[in-house]
């Protein structure tokens, strides 16, 4: 997405289906909508300021990590292509996001990001004649031709040594 789309950043539902691929394997796009294929698949590109991004990832871990159990909402957090952050589950709402940082340099609160995405909820996204995502990574991969392996881009987590829910 942040490729095709001129994004900074990128950030992408945290699903958890599809065929595991081996180094090697063929990427074919039968398995690439195993990734991919939702209801509402749209990629979108916004301008949010740095204070935006923050306040994205803290509601999404809240949503996770809330001490009372009735306002944890599930879901898993956000991925993000792009950006590197420190996460701190423990903590209070709007406390938990540390260290947030593009291409090394922390981010500015201030500053506007160019932040590509998929999987929007709302209607405006939908209709506003954006591509599908599997469209998306369809241009990337023709674009590629092969898929060398990629480094995780894993949040650092603060404070959860010990807890094998958390740390691993």
């Amino acid at each position: 997405m942040i490729e095709v789309q001129g994004a900074e950043m990128a950030f992408s539902p945290g699903f958890r289906w599809g065929t595991s691929l081996l180094p090697g394997d063929v990427i074919t796009r039968e398995l690439m909508m195993d990734q991919v294929a939702i209801t509402y698949p749209y990629a979108t590109v916004s301008d949010i300021s740095g204070e935006m991004i923050k306040t994205i990832l803290e509601d999404v871990c809240d949503n996770l990590f809330n001490p009372d159990p009735y306002y944890q909402q599930g879901g898993d957090m956000v991925r993000v292509g792009g950006l590197t952050y420190a996460c701190e589950p423990g903590a209070k709402m709007g406390s938990r996001i540390h260290d947030m940082r593009l291409g090394g340099r922390p981010i500015d609160p201030a500053k506007t990001y160019k932040v590509a995405g998929w999987a929007p909820v709302s209607e405006e996204a939908k209709n506003a004649g954006n591509k599908p995502v599997w469209e998306v990574v369809e241009q990337w991969l023709k674009a590629k031709g092969r898929v060398a392996p990629r480094k995780l881009n894993t949040p650092r987590l603060i404070g959860v040594k010990g807890n094998p829910g958390l740390a691993g």
